[in-house]
């Protein structure tokens, strides 16, 4: 997909830049891309959340997004952030790669995009995040 291509009023940069906010404290990152993408996509994104030892909230360990043919990965430790991309082909992995983090938040940007296209309801929740 080209900038061109972008849903109306949609940029892709800014997008990015909205999920990009919170980078500085990894944790606060984490939650925030998840709640965001859970409000977005709620069939089409899965988190896994975990406790910690046997008191305290569930945290975020890993976010999913399927977005046709591709898969978008997050995971989290606590302390490191890993983000992959991988091919599908009938819902099974046929390539995966590691991806930095302004690689993968593009990706995630673009395949948000895309869904947009395809989806008013996606399109305009995807507005109110960029309105906030």
């Amino acid at each position: 997909m080209s900038v061109n291509d972008e849903p109306q009023g949609l940029d892709l940069e800014l997008l990015a830049a909205s999920f990009r906010t919170d980078l500085s404290d990894s944790h606060a990152f984490v939650e925030s891309l998840a709640a965001k993408l859970e409000e977005l996509l709620p069939t089409r994104v899965r988190v896994d959340r975990r406790k910690q030892g046997l008191r305290g909230p569930k945290l975020v360990r890993r976010i999913e997004f399927d977005g046709g043919d591709m898969r978008l990965e997050l995971r989290y430790d606590g302390r490191v952030i890993e983000t992959r991309a991988s091919k599908l082909s009938g819902g099974i992995v046929i390539k995966s790669q590691v991806l930095d983090m302004d690689a993968w938040l593009h990706a995630l940007g673009e395949a948000l995009a895309s869904e947009a296209q395809r989806s008013e309801i996606t399109r305009q929740a995807l507005e109110r995040l960029l309105m906030q």
